[in-house]
């Protein structure tokens, strides 16, 4: 599924971390292909990533976290860039999801239904996931659980299908060259998708 109108979410939270950069190439390659694309880099924007009273009582979206929306609504194609700490990803990105992914925005539950609408539906993602843990152990010790968790819990839940993962592991005592090949294959994703 090509895409023209890409957004691209990196959840590291260091401005200078191995996401952002392989953010960049990605968004480098899909717009020498002609793609608009956009980014929301959460190590620079301002949020509470604290859902304070659940669903309960409202938290008002910060600026920043209104035009996130405004992105991901006017976006064919999502990119997730971001480290697995602890088996999946870093606070900051999960409270991005928790403030911004609301009832309303990306689902609609159905009155006297279990049933939901799945509001990002024609949407399409691609997981870029860093890992200190080698790949063959992610899939049978951790089953990929964290994965799981993006791809399932949350994107297939709010309509986003299909979800394609890329996992770049080992990073930890990574070469320059093994980073640099990384981010080359990335850059032709980037390409491929926006054709």
């Amino acid at each position: 599924m090509n895409a023209n109108k890409i957004v691209i979410i990196n959840g590291h939270p260091d401005p200078q971390s191995y996401c952002k950069a392989l953010s960049q190439s990605y968004a480098a390659g899909a717009r020498k292909s002609g793609a608009t694309v956009k980014i929301i880099d959460l190590s620079e924007i301002e949020f509470n990533p604290n859902l304070r009273y659940g669903y309960r009582q409202r938290t008002e979206l910060e600026p920043d976290l209104l035009k996130a929306q405004e992105l991901i609504r006017w976006a064919e194609h999502l990119v997730f860039v971001y480290p697995t700490w602890w088996g999946t990803m870093p606070a900051v990105m999960k409270g991005f999801f928790d403030r911004v992914f609301l009832p309303g925005f990306v689902i609609k539950y159905r009155d006297n239904s279990p049933l939901w609408d799945k509001l990002l539906k024609g949407k399409s993602a691609q997981l870029i996931v860093t890992s200190d843990t080698p790949r063959l152990y992610n899939i049978l010790v951790y089953r990929e659980s964290g994965h799981r968790i993006m791809k399932s819990n949350i994107l297939k839940f709010t309509g986003v299908s299909p979800v394609r993962v890329t996992e770049i592991s080992p990073i930890r005592k990574s070469t320059d060259e093994f980073r640099q090949k990384w981010l080359d294959k990335v850059n032709k994703m980037g390409m491929k998708q926006a054709r």
